[in-house]
């Protein structure tokens, strides 16, 4: 009986040890409204959003209720052509 349990303890230990190791970590994201700087021309103008742009607004994404709560970064993050740009790169805007 004792074996039995000591054989458990053991496989759930290693089971243990093995998610720890396999599971991807996740990544923290750094806020930083410089990283949007590849989408300024599209949410300044009416031009398509960049590949790079695209990637970026995804990346920041937990980010972007930050941006919309403060008062400077407002009228970008929430005008009408951000809006657009957040639309072609299929990223819904959050509900802050």
């Amino acid at each position: 009986m004792v074996m039995i349990k000591t054989t458990w303890v053991s496989l759930f230990a290693l089971a243990t040890v093995l998610l720890m190791i396999l599971a991807p970590a996740a990544e923290a994201v750094t806020c930083s409204p410089m990283q949007l700087s590849p989408c300024a021309a599209a949410i300044t103008s009416s031009s398509p959003p960049s590949a790079l742009c695209c990637a970026k607004l995804k990346e920041q994404k937990p980010c972007l209720c930050g941006y919309m709560r403060n008062p400077s970064l407002r009228r970008f993050v929430s005008s009408p052509n951000a809006r657009k740009v957040s639309n072609r790169c299929r990223l819904p805007i959050p509900r802050c």
